[in-house]
């Protein structure tokens, strides 16, 4: 419950300050948070970031105001903390699909992002396995992309990442490299206020071994919550993440570091019921 509170406090503050410049690290000391988990709680709660609901809300504010007053559309767009009206109409478009100045003509449909809230819903009925894993640091070999959660653009390019992956050969290849069969899907220095991160299809190495073209990264010593996915790929994995940010985190007395996160697939037919992968996740006590 305290949590519930926390980020209900936290959305209060945002939609108090749509006006003014927000800084990520007051909005998150408001719930009591680090800034980095703030962030991922809030992306895995609403499936949005932080930074899109601030502009969506702030779009939607705007086009209210433009529809009800002869405000200045250069007025509004440096009110809703845009540096030029080029700038405004780019986003203002590409949210509501006109000009500014579109917005004032009557009968004119507008698009309204509401504001978000949060209820208490009470779950925990099913059990959730996981363990505690301490692990040095490690080199995982593999193949990478720069994306952006603006849009929905991860949730494009990512399954076209492992389509191609499969496809072309570079999962088998990066098996054989590996330390054991298992590939790895990791989430790696992500930067939530630009909203991008980077992401890896990638294997365990072993000390010395040739990466034989492919790129290489260390994933940090840390202490994991390692969560059991049983059930056919996405969408059992899918429940998983959801269940730990909506169940787990909330009630475990732990936050995430801010430290990359990955899934682990076994080898096995990702489409079976009874298919087994595994859930990183970077801790530590709040």
């Amino acid at each position: 419950m305290e949590w519930l509170i926390r980020m209900k406090e936290a959305l209060d503050y945002m939609e108090s300050k749509m006006e003014e410049p927000l800084n990520i690290d007051d909005i998150a000391k408001v719930a009591y948070s680090s800034p980095f988990h703030f962030q991922r709680m809030f992306n895995m709660l609403t499936g949005v970031t932080v930074a899109d609901y601030i502009r969506r809300r702030r779009l939607t504010l705007a086009a209210q105001e433009l529809a009800i007053s002869k405000v200045k559309v250069l007025d509004v767009a440096l009110k809703y903390g845009y540096d030029s009206p080029e700038s405004f109409a780019k986003a203002f478009r590409k949210a509501h699909g006109m000009a500014p100045s579109t917005a004032r003509e009557p009968g004119i449909q507008l698009k309204a992002f509401p504001r978000l809230s949060f209820h208490l819903s009470l779950k925990g009925d099913k059990e959730m396995d996981y363990r505690i894993v301490e692990k040095e640091d490690f080199t995982v070999i593999g193949k990478s992309i720069q994306v952006t959660t603006r849009d929905g653009e991860n949730l494009r390019k990512i399954p076209q990442l492992w389509l191609d992956a499969n496809e072309d050969g570079t999962s088998d290849k990066l098996i054989e490299i590996g330390v054991d069969k298992d590939l790895l899907g990791i989430c790696a220095e992500m930067d939530y206020p630009n909203e991008m991160f980077s992401y890896w299809i990638a294997v365990e190495g072993r000390p010395g071994t040739d990466p034989q073209g492919y790129a290489t990264t260390v994933i940090p010593a840390a202490t994991w919550a390692v969560f059991t996915s049983v059930g056919p790929m996405p969408h059992a994995i899918q429940s998983v993440w959801s269940r730990i940010f909506q169940e787990w985190f909330p009630s475990s007395g732990y936050e995430h570091t801010g430290g990359p996160e990955f899934e682990l697939y076994l080898p096995g037919n990702p489409g079976a019921e009874d298919y087994q992968c595994e859930v990183w996740v970077p801790i530590k006590k709040k």
